[in-house]
């Protein structure tokens, strides 16, 4: 098969359209013909030598695909060659052909093209393992997503209101705050000229945020607490901000607040909150708001496989809103 290699850590110069070997098919996986992947930013920091794959993962990128099913493995029941599936990845996506735990396969939501399905399982994993499995989001609570515009974001703010929450979103850019609105976004924070604390909290009647979903880590961990309403959840994905940050401890215990941070590429595939967990909740709970266009896939851009190093540029840029795809040959 042919996939994007990487030589030594780099640029975007560094990823080569190449020849790679087929991958071997364990026992409970099925092999899948890629039709496309999606850019994750797990992704460029992969590329540039800073996140190694977790241990038995393909070294390949792509967290995330879509494609056909063409061999099926030993102890797989329930699906078939020729199925259409889109499926959360370790590692591997950008390439021709992938091997997959057939528990991390999803079916094409309804209404979805297959390509354009290829941005769907990481954002719906994450957003819904963190927001809802975690953070326990309720109708008539309020959600804070920080990055709005972005392909987390852009879910989120969409999951938020499908579960009747008031959505909150900070961003940089007039344009990706009017796109958070056309989303659904009730509370638009532009954190380039606005205290997103004191703005919350005024627009909330001092309530605060009640889950507020983190890409930003250590810069924020202070007035993340800050936000929070009473027993909120505070759960962090990211460390775009920093790695370190003092806590104020007695700050937390007067909100009652909980603080989580997750991760999902190196989750075990099974048992309590393993992979296989997130998958099955995303099928059953989600999939239905996408097939009934209460949530649905925000891709910006679309571009071939050979174009990979435009696509992770892009995807650098802030001007991107959702998500970039990449098509096979």
């Amino acid at each position: 098969m042919y996939a994007i290699t990487i030589d030594q850590p780099g640029g975007p110069e560094v990823m080569k359209w190449a020849e790679r070997p087929d991958p071997e098919l364990p026992r409970g996986h099925v092999l899948v013909d890629v039709a496309a992947t999606a850019v994750n930013r797990a992704d460029l920091l992969q590329r540039q030598g800073f996140y190694p794959p977790p241990p038995g993962a393909s070294d390949i990128l792509g967290l995330e695909c879509s494609g056909v099913i063409s061999e099926i493995g030993q102890d797989v029941t329930g699906w078939a060659v020729g199925d259409e599936v889109c499926a959360l990845l370790a590692g591997g996506g950008y390439a021709e052909k992938v091997a997959v735990p057939a528990t991390q396969l999803l079916p094409i939501p309804n209404g979805v093209d297959l390509r354009v399905a290829a941005s769907l399982p990481e954002v719906a994993c994450t957003v819904w393992s963190n927001v809802v499995m975690l953070g326990n989001l309720r109708r008539g609570q309020v959600l804070l997503v920080h990055g709005g515009g972005g392909g987390i974001g852009t879910h989120a703010i969409q999951v938020g209101k499908a579960l009747g929450a008031t959505v909150a979103v900070t961003a940089g850019s007039a344009d990706k705050l009017e796109r958070c609105r056309e989303l659904g976004a009730d509370i638009l924070i532009n954190y380039r000229d606005t205290d997103f604390v004191a703005e919350l909290h005024h627009a909330t009647d001092g309530h605060g945020a009640d889950v507020v979903l983190d890409n930003m880590g250590a810069s924020y961990l202070e007035r993340n607490v800050d936000a929070l309403a009473l027993d909120g959840h505070l759960v962090i994905i990211g460390m775009q901000g920093g790695v370190k940050s003092e806590l104020n401890i007695s700050r937390l215990m007067a909100k009652r607040g909980n603080i989580a941070s997750t991760g999902l590429r190196g989750r075990a595939l099974t048992g309590p909150g393993g992979k296989a967990d997130i998958v099955a909740a995303v099928r059953s709970k989600l999939w239905p708001l996408i097939a009934d266009g209460a949530v649905h896939p925000i891709v910006s851009t679309e571009l071939p496989i050979t174009e990979v190093g435009i696509a992770h540029e892009l995807l650098d840029s802030p001007e991107t809103i959702g998500k970039v795809i990449l098509t096979m040959q």
